[in-house]
């Protein structure tokens, strides 16, 4: 089956032919037109994978800060665990730093969506526009509104 065919049948098969065939150096069997295309696709991956987290953790900064009387372990877990993540992922990929801007700004919205549809709150509860610094956000000291005994 030649590579095209195969990327379209078998997607793992397909990898690891790739693989086989750049450790070997046989360039001209590469199937590069779709290499080149899960290449970039990786890279948008990342991107979406940074959204998702923030989107993640500033909803839940929105349901810590006007849902204070629903304030769990869970929640405060989550937090911490997206802010680690966060930082794990722009530490091994730091060409997103610049990114980072645009990447919060694109996550409140989806944040605010998830702070509305978890909590049951009225929707102009929330604000439209972003509260939070992106240092308060990744700052695992920074949790808004009333203080809470399960930060310590």
């Amino acid at each position: 089956m030649s590579a095209p065919d195969l990327y379209d049948a078998d997607f793992h098969a397909w990898t690891q032919q790739q693989a086989t065939l750049l450790r070997e150096k046989h360039w001209g069997k590469i199937d590069l037109p779709n290499l080149i295309e899960e290449i970039e696709s990786l890279g948008r991956q990342q991107r979406q994978e940074l959204r998702n987290r923030l989107a993640i953790l500033i909803g839940y900064l929105l349901k810590w800060e006007y849902q204070p009387q629903a304030r769990s372990r869970s929640w405060l877990a989550t937090l911490r665990v997206q802010r680690r993540d966060i930082s794990r992922l722009l530490k091994e990929n730091p060409s997103l730093q610049p990114y980072l801007d645009t990447a919060l700004q694109e996550a409140f919205e989806n944040a605010r969506d998830l702070a509305m549809g978890e909590t049951e709150l009225p929707d102009e509860t929330f604000p439209l526009d972003r509260p939070y610094s992106l240092s308060e956000i990744l700052d695992d000291r920074f949790y808004p509104g009333e203080p809470s005994t399960l930060q310590n």
